[in-house]
Formats: C-alpha cells, sequence, structure tokens
C-alpha cells in the first residue's frame, strides 16, 4: 500500500525534471523551449502526410526505361537517385517545399490553440488576430495582414515563374 506511485509523484518528478517546482499539474508547454518544440512537432506531422504523398507520387512517376538505362549504364543506386531520380521530381519538390513555407508563414490554429500566443510562442498571424479582434486595433491587424501576405507573395512568384517555364 505504501509503495504505489501517485499521480502526484508522477506530475512532481516530470515537473522536476522540467524545471518547474510545482506538484498542481503538468505545465510543460509553459516553458518557451517545450511550448515551440511541440508546437514544430505538430506542424510537422500535420505536413508529413500531405509530403510523402506527393512526393510518393512523383517517384512512382519517373520513367522505368530512364531508371533501366541508368542502371544499364553501371549507374550504383545511390547514383540512380541522386542524378536521375531527383531531378526528376524537383518540381514536386519545390511545389511541397513552398506549401510548407506558405503554411509557416501563416501559422495560426496551432499556436492559438495550444498556448494562445503565451509562453514566448507568439507568432505573426497571432498578432495580426490579437491586434484586430481583442485590441480592437484594426489598422495594426490590416498592416500585419499585409506583412504577411508580402512575405508569402516572393515565394508563390517565385513557384508561379518556375511553373510558367516547366510549360
Amino acid at each position: 500500500e505504501g509503495t504505489e506511485i501517485t499521480p502526484g509523484f508522477q506530475l512532481g518528478l516530470l515537473n522536476a525534471v522540467l524545471g518547474r517546482g510545482t506538484n498542481d499539474g503538468l505545465y510543460f508547454y509553459e516553458l518557451q523551449f517545450w511550448g515551440n518544440f511541440f508546437m514544430m512537432t505538430i506542424l510537422i506531422w500535420i505536413q508529413t502526410g500531405f509530403a510523402m504523398v506527393i512526393l510518393s507520387a512523383a517517384i512512382q512517376a519517373v520513367p522505368d526505361d530512364v531508371l533501366e538505362a541508368a542502371r544499364v549504364d553501371g549507374a550504383t543506386t545511390s547514383q540512380v537517385f541522386w542524378r536521375v531520380t531527383l531531378p526528376q521530381i524537383a518540381p514536386t519538390i519545390g511545389v511541397v517545399v513552398t506549401t510548407i513555407i506558405v503554411l509557416v508563414m501563416k501559422v495560426f490554429d496551432v499556436v492559438k490553440v495550444m498556448t494562445n500566443s503565451n509562453f514566448g510562442t507568439q507568432v505573426l498571424a497571432n498578432d495580426m488576430f490579437n491586434q484586430a479582434f481583442n485590441a480592437a486595433n484594426t489598422g495594426r491587424g490590416a498592416a500585419l495582414a499585409m506583412l504577411i501576405f508580402i512575405s508569402v507573395m516572393p515565394v508563390m512568384v517565385l513557384n508561379i515563374r518556375r511553373m510558367q517555364r516547366e510549360d
């Protein structure tokens, strides 16, 4: 009966490891490093499925005769990947990277739900929301929205130009 580990002991031990001295709950997300780390983990988890499906389809679309010709010419497996497959899927990699960059530039939902921009996790999109709706400062909110738009625009222009060159 005295050897049982109580939930409070477990939380206290984890909080001690994470630098918290309290025993009243698990607040690891309040530490700036951990909050940012877990939000990055969530974003990676969200985007991994999308990226893998798109890249898998691109790799499967590489013509078998090109791969076979490279092998007949004496290319190793790594040479076939780096010199044949990768150049064939480069446009698809560009699309995936562009999508991820745009997501990161406008990330809002994960930060809002997890920390509400507290604990050193403020991002531009959340600041825009807070200024426009919580602080009733619509001018600053609109200016921040334009800043996000201007920061995403070069990535989109490069992607559109690359796609036009391919056609």
